[in-house]
């Protein structure tokens, strides 16, 4: 290297820095940090960025996306609602409401019925109708086509009511805890959506996605209300909101809904036990209506069958006990002990749950015990 070179400053710039003292270890040279501060100027600054020119190329292959984009949301909307969302989950849609179940089980069951009536009358003729069992058969079988699913549906669907509101009341006081301690609600959400509450856990997990994709907390707590669907969480979730909207204090209006789903559950929990011993009460009553009418079919119109038919050779005979139809008299019995399983089990459900459909369960239990008694035991 040069004399003049060294002097000069020029031979070692690059390693050593300025003045030939090398940069001390760990601060990167001049130039670096000279990029590094234009850029983050250049960052920082509120010039707009430069306009990129596209082609014509460029152009329409980004239409065409966009409008694969658009067309793919349009038809994931049409799945969420109508028939669209029929078609695709079929099962979700009649789980949501178990009395729309009636739209597929009644058509079958009517079809079943009549098939089944016509292939007895075409083998037997059309006396079968007053004389055959086999129709009665036909009856309770269409008959459970449309009860069985409808009961299934609707215990299902009332068991997870039930468990949602029996964990709403400690959701509610553990957000209020958060909220309480400083935590805004998005934060205070995304906490408590780590605990585990039992039904209710998947919906607070949702919850919390939800509002990590910046959803304000009022439109994702109603998409929240609107999954749970109960009434409890109707009433408690749209009081939460419209506090939230005021700017008042939430975590009171938290504490109140928690301490009113409490009260709610606790009185329901009340009833329930409280109206068991009715219900109890209504099969024991039709449990002595079956037994009576079988001791009454078995004994007392057998033998006054069996007596009018020994004697029907007189004339007195006759007039005593000759004209007892036994077979007309066990389908009528039948069909009084049927009938009466089938509205008493309807009456339990509305004294025991309040509801007429929840009754449906013991009505297949009383329907069938009276089929079964009658048909194997009589």
């Amino acid at each position: 290297m040069a004399l003049k070179d060294i002097f000069s400053g020029k031979g070692s710039s690059k390693a050593t820095g300025e003045q030939g003292v090398p940069p001390p270890s760990g601060v990167p040279p001049a130039g670096t940090q000279q990029g590094r501060v234009g850029g983050l100027s250049r960052l920082l600054s509120k010039e707009k960025p430069a306009r990129v020119d596209l082609g014509e190329r460029e152009k329409t292959e980004f239409e065409r996306e966009s409008d694969a984009i658009t067309s793919r949301i349009e038809k994931h909307k049409a799945t969420e609602h109508g028939i669209g969302k029929l078609l695709k989950h079929p099962f979700r849609v009649i789980a949501e409401k178990p009395l729309k179940s009636l739209y597929v089980t009644v058509p079958v069951a009517l079809v079943f019925f009549i098939l089944g009536t016509g292939y007895v009358i075409r083998d037997y003729g059309l006396n079968a109708i007053y004389q055959s069992t086999i129709i009665d058969d036909f009856a309770i079988f269409a008959i459970l086509m449309v009860t069985v699913p409808l009961a299934i549906l609707d215990f299902r669907e009332s068991s997870r009511r039930r468990h949602i509101e029996e964990a709403l009341p400690n959701f509610y006081r553990d957000l209020a805890g958060m909220n309480d301690s400083g935590m805004t609600l998005p934060n205070a959400v995304h906490l408590v959506a780590q605990s585990d509450y039992s039904t209710l856990t998947p919906y607070v997990r949702k919850l919390d996605n939800e509002m990590s994709w910046n959803t304000t907390f009022n439109e994702a707590i109603q998409r929240f209300r609107v999954r749970l669907s109960t009434p409890l969480t109707d009433r408690s979730i749209d009081l939460i909101s419209k506090a939230s909207k005021a700017g008042g204090d939430v975590s009171e209006v938290l504490r109140a809904a928690a301490k009113d789903s409490y009260e709610f559950i606790s009185l329901q929990t009340e009833r329930r036990n409280n109206m068991l011993i009715y219900v109890v009460i209504v099969f024991i009553s039709f449990l002595v209506f079956v037994f009576v009418i079988y001791i009454l079919v078995t004994t007392f119109l057998s033998v006054m069958a069996t007596a009018g038919s020994a004697a029907g050779a007189t004339s007195a005979g006759a007039q005593f006990g000759g004209s007892v139809d036994l077979p007309l008299y066990t389908r009528i019995f039948t069909h009084a002990a049927l009938i009466q399983g089938f509205f008493s089990g309807l009456v339990a459900g509305q004294m025991g749950e309040g509801r007429v459909v929840a009754g449906l369960k013991y009505s297949i239990v009383m329907l069938l015990i009276a089929w079964i008694m009658f048909r194997f035991f009589v």
